[in-house]
């Protein structure tokens, strides 16, 4: 046994595990430093040579350099791909592969889009409503043969794969009107090769393209003479749009010009009011609001001025019945109002125009957004933290002074708990009584859902189900819906659903607790925060989190539930979601309070639940993550700027992360609530408050930081050389660790059409904080 015994040693010496490779290097783009003045403060910028468009050798190095940093994120992940492949599957195997879109009706016919067999783009489709509805499919729309034609009764609309091959292989639509006669479709196609979309006009009889109008960087676009003519607006090459213009379909003259805004800071838009008997015109900038009226009847008899205020307001005109409803946040006698709030007017009143509050301030009722029919208005309500849908009847009492909205017969509609949002659907149909709206939870899937304002009722039109995973698309006699009776609450809230309804509405509560707090910020003020865990996870130690934020432009921050985020809860993580001041739901001065010279509030009040959810146990000290989109990334980049040992990790999706040089020097354009939201570089107070919070500006060096994975693209509303300037900067100043690394993920531009690219993309988010959180 001695030599076998010897023979081992030596072969244990000679096969000496060797030691682990060396940790990928980060790439290191090379230093132009450029001097800037503003104010009468000077800064240097080693960077700024990558934000330099024009000059083709500064893009030909920033080819190599995003190419280098493909490679590191790629080095730096490569240990982690089964996991990656692993959360990959499981995201893709849980999103919801509709056949088709929910059928919406608009008069007699029924609107949907569908799937292609193999191929990568939908069609827009539509079949008669009322032609053998009984044979009308749960899940495909286009069911049915008409026995008396010998023709299938679906009409495809647009095959969107043949747009993409008019446009390079790309499909990418912003707008698409079908006309109120339902003969013809508008729509825009976003054309790569030139950066713009291009309008087209399509014959929906005939399924031919219309030789006119067609026009380059349309940005809008209304219905005028019941079908018969159209108009939309162009941009100028800044992207500023600046001209109306009318086209009358089938004719053969040029289109004609209605309005030019020569004024570099004013802004246009258009919208039919939804009875389409008049156009709106909006003219807006950061010192003024106007709203014009066209009679759609003659849109060549002129522009007539409705509306108009001082300030950058938020202004929708809707006509029911001879009367103007005007939904505005302007101020009120020159004060500034904490919500929005309704207006009337008699639309043909010849004399100097008076509006009319048609409902008294109620702080403790608050109307977020509206949506009219020919016989009811659609409230959605705020009381508190509380959101709620109601109805009430039309028309609403004019002429006899403002009036409580508690003191109309108001009718509450049915909704699940946990709502964090609601949003009106694309309710096209004046005259019909139903209406639809989706409905969102942080622990169920989003709801479509028909709400019969008549009687009460409510219909699930489509909602997928996590737990058998399948999605009901439900219409037609034969379908099996949800379909319940009104809550019969007039007059005071009612209470949601009860326990034994949740199952109707596919909620998730029962395996995924949504909890609420109040966290009191720097300054005393009570910040919301929402936590989702799994139920079976709860008294876990050392667990991780991931803390959303975003305290941007008055918007909602999203909580609604992501199929992507329950590899994360299942394996043990707490989802947080921190509605910090500059963010929406709150009121106007919520918003106001997070802007500006006041931005540096989003930001506390973010650190401020990062470290609630530490100091209460909620997530383990070393396991938390920050996570941020867009105007979200500059808060979570800020906040680690300011408290980096805060987080082990953090991922920003699309940054806004240069501030100083992106307010100064925009290259792509800006426009009025840019300005309004961030600041204005010509005003002192702002210009420093720019320089306090901007991430770019304010990178801590020689500290620790934690893991960032910075996610970008060419094209993007905040270009890739923000991200790229941010990750090249933080390497530079920051303590190097291997174990924390900054990584910069390029993704394609076709993620947001393509759901597999999707859950990749949300795979390898998912990935990285594991792998980060475990080492």
């Amino acid at each position: 046994m001695r030599p076998l015994f010897r023979f081992a040693q030596l072969a244990r010496r000679h096969y000496k595990a060797s030691p682990p490779p060396p940790p990928p290097t980060p790439p290191k783009p090379p230093k132009k430093p450029q001097k800037f003045s503003f104010h009468g403060a000077t800064w240097e910028d080693p960077y700024s040579w990558m934000s330099q468009l024009n000059d083709k050798v500064a893009m030909r190095h920033m080819d190599v350099c995003m190419e280098q940093e493909e490679k590191y994120t790629e080095a730096v992940m490569s240990d982690s791909d089964n996991l990656l492949n692993k959360l990959h599957f499981e995201m893709a195997s849980r999103m919801p592969f509709d056949l088709s879109t929910p059928p919406l009706r608009w008069g007699p016919w029924l609107y949907y889009r569908r799937a292609e067999e193999a191929k990568p783009y939908p069609v827009l489709c539509r079949r008669l409503a009322a032609l053998y509805d009984d044979f009308i499919s749960h899940k495909y729309p286009p069911a049915g043969f008409d026995f008396t034609t010998g023709k299938t009764i679906e009409q495809k609309l647009i095959d969107y794969n043949q747009e993409a091959e008019r446009f390079g292989g790309y499909a990418y639509e912003e707008l698409s009107e079908v006309s109120p006669n339902h003969q013809f479709l508008a729509y825009t196609m976003y054309d790569k090769e030139n950066d713009y979309f291009k309008l087209s006009v399509r014959n929906l009889n005939s399924g031919s393209l219309c030789s006119k109008p067609q026009a380059d960087r349309v940005s809008n676009l209304a219905w005028a003479k019941d079908g018969q003519a159209l108009l939309y607006v162009v941009t100028d090459k800044k992207m500023r749009p600046y001209r109306i213009y009318y086209s009358l379909i089938g004719s053969t003259d040029e289109d004609v010009l209605l309005l030019e805004e020569s004024d570099e800071s004013v802004h246009v838009n258009i919208r039919h009011t939804k009875d389409f008997q008049f156009v709106t015109v909006n003219t807006f900038s950061t010192t003024s609001s106007k709203v014009f009226l066209i009679n759609a009847a003659d849109p060549l008899s002129g522009l007539k001025l409705v509306w108009e205020c001082d300030v950058l307001a938020h202004c929708i005109i809707e006509h029911h019945r001879g009367y103007l409803y005007l939904f505005t946040d302007a101020p009120k006698g020159g004060r500034s109002v904490e919500c929005h709030y309704l207006l009337c007017s008699p639309v043909d009143l010849s004399s100097t125009r008076k509006w009319e509050e048609v409902l008294v301030d109620d702080p403790g009722l608050i109307i977020e957004d509206i949506d009219f029919s020919d016989k009811y208005l659609a409230l959605i309500v705020r009381e508190g933290r509380k959101v709620q849908l109601c109805s009430v009847g039309l028309p609403l009492p004019f002429g006899k002074g403002a009036v409580k909205l508690r003191k109309l017969d108001l009718q509450y509609l049915s909704i699940p708990k946990h709502v964090c949002q609601i949003m009106p659907g694309p309710n096209y149909d004046f005259y019909s009584s139903v209406m639809r709206f989706i409905i969102s939870s942080p622990v169920m899937p989003d709801a479509v859902v028909d709400y019969d304002l008549a009687t009460g009722k409510w219909n699930i039109i489509q909602q997928q189900n996590m737990l058998h995973d399948r999605t009901r698309i439900l219409y037609g006699k034969n379908s099996a819906s949800i379909s319940m009776e009104p809550s019969n609450s007039k007059h005071s809230s009612p209470v949601s659903v009860n326990l034994e309804d949740d199952h109707l509405w596919n909620d998730l509560s029962e395996f995924y607790a949504c909890e609420q707090y109040e966290v009191p910020s720097f300054d005393g003020v009570l910040i919301p925060l929402t936590i989702v865990f799994a139920r079976n996870n709860k008294t876990e130690a050392k667990k991780p989190g991931i803390l959303h934020g975003h305290g941007a432009y008055g918007e909602l921050l999203d909580k609604r539930w992501r199929s992507e985020l329950k590899s994360l809860l299942d394996r043990g993580w707490v989802v947080a979601y921190a509605d910090v001041r500059g963010g929406g739901g709150f009121g106007k001065k919520w918003h106001n309070d997070g802007r500006r010279a006041k931005k540096h509030n989003s930001i506390n009040d973010y650190i401020s639940c990062a470290k609630f959810l530490i100091e209460k146990d909620i997530v383990h000290e070393n396991k938390l993550a920050g996570w941020g989109y867009s105007a979200g990334g500059l808060l979570v980049a800020s906040a680690i700027n300011r408290s980096p040992d805060l987080f082990r990790a953090a991922v920003l999706k699309v940054p806004f992360l240069d501030a100083t040089n992106t307010l100064l020097y925009p290259i792509l354009p800006l426009i009025a609530a840019d300005y309004k939201e961030f600041g204005y570089p010509g005003d002192l107070n702002d210009f420093l408050a720019i320089r306090e919070y901007s991430p770019y500006d304010n990178i801590q060096k020689d500290a620790l930081y934690p893991a960032v994975l910075v996610t970008s693209s060419f094209n993007t509303r905040f270009g890739v050389w923000e991200a790229a300037k941010w990750v090249a900067r933080v390497r530079d100043l920051s303590i190097y660790d291997p174990k924390r690394p900054i990584l910069l993920n390029l993704t394609t531009d076709l993620v947001e059409e393509n759901r597999y690219l999707q859950s990749k993309e949300s795979a390898l988010e998912a990935t990285f904080l594991m792998k980060m959180m475990e080492s």
